[in-house]
């Protein structure tokens, strides 16, 4: 059986916090003042910072392993460092451009074919070495740096905003992507959820961080290593519980209290093949898996969780902090969700994500669809592709889960208020749009929303935004699920290299657009340049395969299947996927070609 990394999605590394602000600003506050108007140079001045000369990192029995969040920044002073990252098709490689801003004059600086290959962000950036307390080297590797990582400003008078989206996408199918570090801001050179653990006794270590010669020299960034004294101590929950500590919730009685569980394997199949799915958010409260229990300990200078990953079970970038993974069967797929103090309006603990605020009233006068922006849905390929079988609950079956995605190319963003009339089941959506000031001037009906009032679900849905159906050879339908409902969030930023792209979307989960049972409207809003993905262990995210003979098939991910909605091109809504299925009943297996230089299954 096939299976999937968690890259879903999307998604996302990490966002600033509080703590992490003020402990890069009081340790590189003086590392440069403002530059001066009459002498400042047009390109930005990189440096290599360290916010403290000691950490200390935790190894957890139940989850061995030491993250090397050694709380070291690279800072931007003299201007913005930011990069545009895009590949014009999936025929094309992906190429990243230096945007250099002085005044009102931007010019671009081409960066050397092949630097990098995907949107996750510079690879090989950071030289990290560790000896131990006897001055043998037990460690040494490269590791990427997404500028738009966790960051903080260095200086009081720097913008108190960094402009710039709060992490580096890992969708496979990403086609456009913005990275910077604000001007006197400092982003973590530390991979987050991306970096894998280190095995490191406990004890006393030395670290030595460095930018490698190859973007020293790119950037202009001087050669000064920083060093970290690094003190490793092992930890158990066992330990916690018994001393009192904040001793995370057990798996079981997590997952009893989250608003969004449910999903659990394949237990859905047989429902949701006849209604439309629900689905949830993968941070506050994931499909199919308990959430995933917080560590007892304040998290370090490092990477914090920010929005979603998709509506699925895999998690967003944690903190640098090891959580206690509580892993289920391979079968089923489900790596548990972060508990961060989820609840409604919050993504995951690490910042507030408000809904877009719905109107109080159904709208007045005569519906009219005007010349204005309308956004531009698009599908891309399905991702994250397995087989199974129905395990305990739907014996005897097979299924073929993707994961899909469906985003707005803009260049406007995709309003849907649901009002309801006192005592009826369903809402009547209505589509809104503006004009360039951004005010309303135009609506028009488009279809219903429902509420799934299924234990683990309990939200609203718009009907109709996209259809999934398996193809046959010749490109004629053979199967189509069951999901035609959805709760829109921007979880993933496909491409913020478009016209009006939002680098900043407000709905990045469930919680923050989906409405309660007692609600009388509801505000959905896929912004531009972003992108909803439902993840392939979702009720509807698969198709019942158990009596289709092996041979190819194409996945087709279907935005706007019957058109209710108002774009500025319907003749780009659909996206195949290849996929050639094998095996015997109860043993099926899948292959993905690679969709031209995209090799992701």
């Amino acid at each position: 059986m096939m299976t999937r990394s968690p890259q879903g999605r999307t998604n996302r590394l990490t966002r600033p916090s509080i703590a992490v602000a003020a402990a890069v600003a009081v340790t590189a506050g003086v590392v440069a003042a403002a530059p001066d108007a009459k002498t400042a140079e047009p390109t930005p001045k990189l440096s290599l910072i360290a916010a403290s000369t000691s950490v200390t990192l935790d190894s957890w029995k139940d989850d061995p392993g030491v993250y090397l969040d050694l709380g070291t920044y690279l800072t931007s002073e003299n201007g913005a460092f930011e990069l545009k990252v895009t590949r014009k098709s999936y025929k094309d490689p992906v190429v990243a451009t230096q945007v250099l801003r002085n005044g009102k004059k931007t010019t671009t600086k081409a960066l050397p074919a092949g630097l990098v290959k995907d949107f996750s962000g510079l690879p090989g950036f950071a030289q990290v070495s560790v000896t131990d307390a006897a001055g043998k080297t037990v460690l040494k590797q490269t590791e990427a740096f997404c500028p738009n990582n966790a960051s903080g400003r260095i200086r009081p008078d720097a913008p108190a905003n960094s402009k710039y989206p709060q992490s580096c996408p890992v969708n496979p199918f990403t086609l456009g992507s913005v990275w910077g570090v604000e001007n006197g801001w400092a982003s973590n050179t530390y991979a987050g959820y991306y970096a894998k653990p280190v095995q490191l006794a406990a004890g006393t270590y030395t670290a030595k961080i460095s930018v490698t010669k190859k973007y020293r020299d790119l950037f202009g960034i001087a050669n000064k290593p920083q060093t970290v004294k690094v003190a490793v101590r092992e930890r158990s929950w066992e330990e916690e519980e018994g001393s009192g500590s904040a001793a995370p919730r057990s798996a079981k009685s997590a997952a009893g209290t989250q608003g969004h569980t449910g999903h659990t394997g394949h237990g859905g199949h047989e429902g949701h093949q006849q209604a439309a799915d629900a689905p949830a958010a993968s941070a506050h409260a994931a499909h199919g898996a308990p959430a995933r229990p917080e560590a007892p300990a304040a998290r370090t200078t490092g990477a914090a969780p920010t929005f979603n990953v998709g509506h699925g079970p895999y998690p967003p970038a944690p903190p640098a902090l090891p959580w206690a993974l509580k892993k289920e069967s391979l079968q089923r797929q489900a790596f548990s969700a972060a508990k961060v103090g989820d609840r409604p309006g919050q993504t995951d603990g690490s910042r507030q994500a408000p809904a877009a605020e719905p109107n109080a009233k159904r709208p007045t006068g005569k519906a009219t669809v005007p010349d204005v922006p309308k956004p531009d849905l698009r599908s891309l390929p399905a991702y994250g592709i397995t087989v199974s079988d129905g395990y305990e609950d739907v014996p005897g079956k097979d299924y073929l889960a993707f994961s899909a995605n469906v985003w707005n190319a803009g260049p406007a963003k995709l309003v849907v208020d649901g009002f309801r009339s006192p005592g009826k089941e369903l809402m009547d959506a209505y589509q809104y749009f503006y004009d360039a000031k951004g005010k309303q001037v135009g609506y028009t009906p488009t279809g219903t929303m429902e509420w799934d009032p299924r234990p683990g679900h309990e939200h609203w849905h718009f009907t109709d935004f996209a259809s999934y159906r398996l193809l046959k050879a010749d490109k004629k339908e053979s199967v189509r699920s069951g999901k035609e409902a959805f709760c829109l969030a921007n979880t993933d930023a496909v491409d913020y290299t478009v016209k009006n792209a939002n680098w900043h979307p407000d709905n990045t989960d469930l919680s923050t657009a989906c409405g309660q049972e007692n609600s009388i409207s509801v505000r959905e809003v896929l912004d531009v340049g972003s992108g909803d993905t439902y993840t392939q262990d979702l009720p509807g995210q698969s198709f019942d395969i158990t009596g289709l003979p092996n041979g190819t098939y194409y996945i087709q991910v279907l935005a706007n299947p019957e058109n209710r909605l108002k774009e500025t091109n319907h003749k780009n809504n659909s996206a195949l996927r290849k996929v050639v299925l094998g095996g015997k009943k109860g043993a099926r297996t899948v292959k993905v070609p690679a969709h031209d230089l995209v090799n992701a299954n």
